[in-house]
Formats: structure tokens, sequence, C-alpha cells
């Protein structure tokens, strides 16, 4: 059975170690191969055009979305589109100020610097940031007690490129320092299938478009997952199908992974089926989900609620958590059922 710990899941959208190399692999390098996000694609288009017509940095950008959807891709590419050098850091990396001013000091004119999961900055870090991204220099307190003096060190112009998947912890001066905000959201079925079919172009796996239209379909509209449903269907293709993936085999692999039409997995199921069934789509509160189920409550609720949300199968209300309509409808269960205990849940 696959691992289902929020970690490990194979729908999950976070990162996870086998990624790192094939995403490195099937990232685009361009904005025109980048596909979906035509609003932020375009501003972006005109942001790094005037931005190299000026011969200056360009502005400091804020991409904000759940994981997976490209932000670090979108940082490499204005990089590219810029012509610049480019270099990377996280906010857990940064414990000490002087390992920021350590980078800070030593970027090169028009660099873009990219800072993964800003919103985990310490806050005397982030202090150090407020005056690089504004005024491009860092204060430097050289001394201590009454004799402590702050110096202030230029520094070269920079494109700061920040991402977070939590804005409500981004504090309002940090924020208000990016010339650029933009969001990125889920993909359209469209847009993901031809993210697949870029994919198994590159990865050099054949892929019949309902196949590829399939993978996309239960990818939650998120290209680290699409891709990561292709390398798993595409070993099974290798081994039961001859190489070729198409809609059958598809449709097999990912049954036999757990992954369900609407990307649900198991631990998606087991939640719906025990509001729906044991608790008659309740209201229900959220501690009693987590001991029906045997999860965390903040697993339940940060990691796995989100898209059974976006799905509409799911409420939040005063009350406790209340399962839709259609919710009923999509796992054929009649509301009006009286609830058997003899019968198994899942």
């Amino acid at each position: 059975m696959p691992d289902s710990s929020p970690a490990r899941r194979l729908v999950s959208a976070d990162v996870q170690a086998d990624d790192t190399q094939f995403e490195t692999t099937l990232r685009p390098r361009r904005l025109d191969e980048f596909t979906g996000q035509p609003k932020l694609k375009e501003i972006l288009a005109i942001a790094i055009e005037a931005a190299k017509q000026r011969g200056e940095a360009m502005d400091h950008v804020l991409l904000i979305g759940p994981p997976g959807l490209g932000k670090t891709t979108l940082a490499n590419i204005i990089a590219q589109e810029l012509e610049a050098a480019f270099d990377l850091t996280s906010g857990p990396m940064l414990q000490k100020k002087v390992d920021l001013t350590g980078i800070l000091s030593a970027l090169k004119g028009r660099q873009v610097f990219f800072v993964d999961e800003i919103h985990r900055l310490l806050p005397d870090v982030e202090e150090v940031l407020y005056s690089a991204l504004e005024d491009f220099r860092i204060d430097i307190v050289i001394g201590q007690g009454p004799g402590a003096r702050t110096h202030s060190l230029p520094i070269q112009t920079f494109t700061a490129v920040g991402a977070t998947t939590r804005q409500g912890l981004l504090s309002a001066p940090l924020r208000g320092r990016f010339g650029l905000v933009l969001y990125l959201k889920h993909y359209e079925v469209e847009e993901m299938t031809q993210i697949v079919e870029r994919a198994a172009r590159i990865l050099g796996v054949p892929v019949d478009d309902d196949a590829a239209a399939e993978i996309a379909r239960r990818s939650r509209g998120t290209p680290r997952i699409g891709n990561r449903l292709l390398r798993r269907v595409r070993d099974y293709a290798q081994v039961r199908a001859g190489g070729h993936i198409t809609i059958e085999v598809a449709r097999t692999a990912l049954d036999l992974l757990d992954v369900d039409p609407w990307g649900l997995d198991e631990i998606d199921q087991k939640i719906m089926l025990t509001i729906l069934e044991k608790y008659a789509g309740g209201p229900v509160g959220l501690n009693t989900i987590a001991a029906s189920t045997d999860e965390e409550p903040d697993t339940i609720e940060e990691v796995y609620e989100p898209y059974l949300m976006q799905l509409g199968f799911l409420d939040r209300t005063p009350r406790g958590r209340m399962a839709t309509d259609r919710a009923f409808s999509y796992f054929k269960i009649d509301r009006r059922r009286p609830f058997d205990p003899q019968a198994p849940l899942f």
C-alpha cells in the first residue's frame, strides 16, 4: 500500500526527495514555455521588458500561492529573461542577521535573489531585508553598548523574488516593499493536460491525448502532482504495457495507486466517508473527525480539508464540518439512509 503519511502522500503538493531531480529536468526555462497563469505571465512579461529597456533591476516580486504551482520555476524564469545571475535561499535557512547580510553584500548588479518560504524569516533577520529592498543598503551595527554605532553599507541593485504559501503570516512592512504582488491559482484540466504532455515528451514517454487528460484530472490542478503521477504511470506502463500510456493503462495505474478520478486518495476518502456515513453529513467537530479517522486535527485542517473544500465537498461552519450535496452525490450515498453500525466504513 502506498505511504499515506502527509509528507509522503502521492497527491501531496509539497516537494518530496524524489521530485528534485525530475523537476530540474522538466522546469520551463522561458516565460513562453510556462503553461497557464496567463494574467500573471503578461504582468511579468511587461515588467521584465521594461526593466531590460531601462537597463535597471526589475521591481521586487512577491509570489503567493499553494505549493507545487511553479513559484520557484517563475523565479528562475525571471532571471533567465533578465539575463541576470540567480541566487536562492529560504526563510528557515536564514537563522542570523549575518547569514542574510553576507548574501546581500555579495549580490551582483541586477541579480535575481529568490527567498522561498519568506514568511518564515525571523523578525530580526527580516528587518535586515527592509533597507536592502527599499534603499539597496544594509545597516551594520559596530560595537556594543553606548559606543555602538550603525554603519550603512551600500549594495548592488537587485531584484528580490519572495515566495510564500501563507500570505497571512507575512508582516505588512515586508509585503509593502514588493512592487509586484502576484497570485498563482490552481490550473485548469486543459492546462494540466498540456503540462503532462510536455513532461511526457521530455521524458520520452509515449502517451495518448486522453491518457494525458486522465492524469491531469487527477492532479489536483498542481503541476508537481501531475509530474509525479506521470512518473508512476510511466513505471506501470513500462512493466505492464510495453511502455505506452493509453487511457486504460493510465486509469488502471492510478486506481492501483489509490488516486481516484478527482485526485482523492485513501485518506481523503476516509475523512469524507466518516462525515457522510458515520455522522450523516454533519455538522461534526474537527476533533471528532480526527478521533474517528486516527489523524491529527491540525493535519486534517491544514493538509486534507483545503482540497475537499476546493472541490465543494466540505463546508466549515460555526457548528462544525458539513458535507455538501455534491459530496453525497459523488460518493453515491443517500442522505436519508440511516446509519448501519455493522456496515464497514472503509
